[in-house]
C-alpha cells in the first residue's frame, strides 16, 4: 500500500507544478500586458513557465517509468 501512496504523492506533485505554472504563466502574462514589460523579460517569463512545465512532464515519465517497473 505505500506503494500506491509514493506514487499518489508524486502523482499530486507534478499536478500541483501543472497548476502552478499555468496560473503563474497566465498572471505573468496579464500583468506583463497590462505593465507593459518588454519583450525580452516576457520571453524570459515564458521559458520560466516552459522549464516548470517540462519538469511537470519529467515528473509525469518518472511516475510512468515506476509503474513499469512493478
Amino acid at each position: 500500500m505505500s506503494d500506491r501512496n509514493a506514487v499518489s504523492r508524486k502523482g499530486r506533485r507534478a499536478g500541483l507544478v501543472i497548476a502552478g505554472t499555468g496560473v503563474f504563466w497566465v498572471l505573468v502574462t496579464l500583468i506583463g500586458e497590462k505593465e507593459g514589460f518588454s519583450t525580452e523579460l516576457r520571453l524570459v517569463f515564458d521559458f520560466m513557465a516552459l522549464a516548470g512545465f517540462l519538469f511537470a512532464f519529467w515528473l509525469i515519465y518518472q511516475i510512468w517509468r515506476d509503474s513499469r517497473g512493478n
